[in-house]
């Protein structure tokens, strides 16, 4: 699986252009709101999310963002990875 970038997300698609995982990060007042973290029943337990949410923090600290997750599984994986608590509002 692939992923691709647009402006406020990240995600990917199968051959056919079935959505199968995405993480949004729109801007709101400055920071890059972490509103939404989806992965297609069928990559469950494969770290797929882990996969999305590491490469937002890479991507949003390379552009020296902040960020402020509001979705609870991004919630979750800032407090699971304290590395990258830096890039916390």
């Amino acid at each position: 699986m692939r992923s691709e970038r647009e402006t406020g997300r990240i995600f990917a698609r199968d051959e056919s252009g079935k959505l199968l995982a995405e993480v949004t990060f729109p801007d709101r007042d400055g920071a890059a709101e972490i509103d939404h973290t989806f992965v297609d029943p069928s990559l469950e337990g494969r770290g797929v999310a882990g996969q999305l949410l590491q490469a937002a923090a890479d991507a949003l600290r390379a552009e020296g963002r902040k960020v402020r997750p509001t979705c609870s599984y991004a919630v979750r994986w800032f407090e699971k990875h304290p590395e990258q608590r830096d890039l916390l509002e």
